[in-house]
This record gives C-alpha cells, structure tokens and sequence, in this order.
C-alpha cells in the first residue's frame, strides 16, 4: 500500500517519504480502515519533528491520529457486520505505527467510530483530536445546559468544535478572537456572542452577556490569557486548558481560591479511559443532528505529506487534510 513514512523524527520535508510499504492486518480486537482522507493535528507534527518524543513500537511510523474510511476487515473478536461501516478515526498512531496517512490503518475496534450518513468523509476526517478534546474540556466536569461557556480561540478546530457541542448541549456560548476574520469564522461556527480579546473592554462585553460571569472557560493560552479569564469566570467555575504556550502561567493563587475555581488541564493521551466513548457517543449524535460542520480545510494529496505537516505548523486556520483515497464512499 502507498503510505506517508518517517523512520527517524525530522524536518518534515528531510524525513517525511510517500513509500510502498506493507498493508497491515488487524489484529484481535482490531479493525482495518480502507483511508478517504487523513487529518493533521499540531500533535502530528510535533511528534514527527521529535519536538514532542513519542514511545515508538515499530522501526517505521506512518504519521497522523485522525481520519476517516470504511472498514475493510476485522480481526478476530470484532463483529463482521462492521464490514463496509462507515468510521471516523481517533489516535491511530498512538503508540502505534499505523497512523492514517495511508491506504490502509489497523486502530482498535472502539477508535473507529461509526460517521453517520449524513456526514461527509472529510468532516469525519476533521474530528478525533479537535473534537474529543473539546469534549473532554467542556463536559469534565458536569453538563452544561443553562451554563455559559466562554471559548477562547473559537476560529480553530478545538475552538469550533467546543463551541458547537456547547450550543448542541443547551450552553449560551461566548468566544473570543483575535480579529474581524477569526470572529466570522467563531460566528460560522455557531458563537452569537464574539469578542476580540486584544479589546480594551473586552472583559465588560463578556460580563454584558454573562453578569454573574462565566461557568466553563475553554482556553487555549492560559498564560496570555489568565488575567482576562479571572475577570470574567463565576465563582466555582472551570478554566479547562488544552494547549501550552512558551512561558508559563503566573497564577494568582489567592484569587483563584477565593472564588473555589478549578485549572483542569486536559491532554487527549492521558484523559481517563472512560472518557473516551462518552465523547465518541456525543460526537456522533452531534453529527447524526447536523450539529457539527467542518472547519475551513485545506487538502493535499498523499504524495504532499510533508507539505501537509508543515502548513499546520506554520498555522495554516481550520483544518489540513490528506487526500488518500477519496474513491472510498
């Protein structure tokens, strides 16, 4: 099968080659993946370039945790009525050397979830790390209807996506963005409430919809963002982070205790098992409602991996897809 290959973390463009390799066969439990489109997360590059070391189990590593397909084959232990299912894809390559940038993926039965008809591949393609990680930030820690949410970077993927399932979950959703275009996307999204956080009084208009403050915060920069997140949260409220910025935070301890806030920090490879098909189960009840659309998307073909990898490093907005086979209904 033709697959995007690395065998040692590099530059994308040094390390990353479009190979014949083999096309593997699932195991127990397991389920194998006939690829439309691969997804690229920050997480892909990161571990690819060794800026972020990751276990390796194979002398080769096929990048990429996300996608989407049709399931070809099953191994032992796995019903054969998923045969010719429909799926969406999340953490493929972890500690694994199938990632989806390939014709072909073996995941665990429970990591290929069924994409309902309604949605297309690439929107499939488009979830997985975005999309359960907004999960896990917004329902941790209790549900959300008549709560208000605030989504910090609502024009990227984790940000669209977190504000789509809040909306989806009964949530009034504010989101803050850095500019006119980042606010029509966030508005794209569903968020009625956008505010530029490089405002002066951006912490009023948050409180003009939210007086007695915020009840979830979904951040991406805490600590660029700490000072205008304390102005505006409720007293027994979460600030969920997902993302780490250069510098550190410096947290205002005696603040934060005063008003019982929780720091919850969430990161996909580490979030309790349980986690896991909570999310997977209301994505795709989100996805059979029409709920969730995809991010802007910009898509290369399988020869370009590299190119792939490095326009979501140099922060490419929405979503980079890879086209593998998109003969795959």
């Amino acid at each position: 099968m033709r697959a995007a290959v690395y065998y040692e973390p590099g530059p994308a463009a040094d390390v990353l080659r479009t190979e014949e390799i083999e096309t593997p066969s699932p195991g127990p439990g397991e389920v194998r993946v006939r690829v439309a489109y691969s997804g690229v997360n920050p997480t892909d590059w990161k571990a690819r370039s060794g800026m972020v070391p990751q276990p390796r189990t194979h002398h080769f590593q096929v990048p990429n945790q996300d996608g989407a397909g049709v399931i070809d084959e099953v191994g032992p232990g796995v019903d054969p009525a998923r045969i010719g299912e429909r799926v969406w894809l999340y953490m493929a390559a972890y500690r694994r050397p199938w990632g989806s940038a390939a014709q072909y993926t073996v995941i665990p039965s429970d990591q290929a979830v069924p994409l309902p008809d309604n949605a297309s591949m690439q929107l499939g393609a488009t979830l997985g790390v975005p999309a359960v990680t907004a999960h896990r930030c917004l329902f941790a820690d209790g549900p959300l209807e008549g709560r208000t949410v605030l989504v910090a970077g609502g024009a990227g993927a984790v940000g669209r996506y977190a504000i789509q399932q809040a909306l989806a979950a009964g949530a009034t959703v504010i989101s803050t963005v850095s500019s006119e275009a980042k606010a029509e996307l966030a508005r794209e999204a569903g968020a009625v409430h956008v505010v530029n956080y490089r405002a002066p009084g951006a912490g009023d208009e948050i409180r003009a919809v939210a007086p007695e403050g915020v009840d979830r915060i979904i951040e991406v920069a805490l600590a660029s963002n700490l000072v205008l997140d304390l102005a505006v949260a409720a007293p027994h409220s979460t600030i969920a982070c997902y993302a780490a910025e250069p510098q550190p935070a410096e947290l205002t301890v005696r603040e934060l205790m005063n008003r019982n806030l929780l720091l919850r920090f969430v990161l996909l490879y580490t979030m309790p098992e349980e986690a896991f098909p909570q999310a997977a189960a209301d994505i795709t009840a989100a996805l059979a409602g029409g709920l969730l659309t995809p991010p802007p998307t910009t898509v290369f073909p399988l020869a370009e991996a590299a190119g792939a990898h490095d326009a979501v490093q140099a922060g490419t907005v929405g979503k980079v897809l890879i086209a593998v086979d998109e003969d795959v209904l």
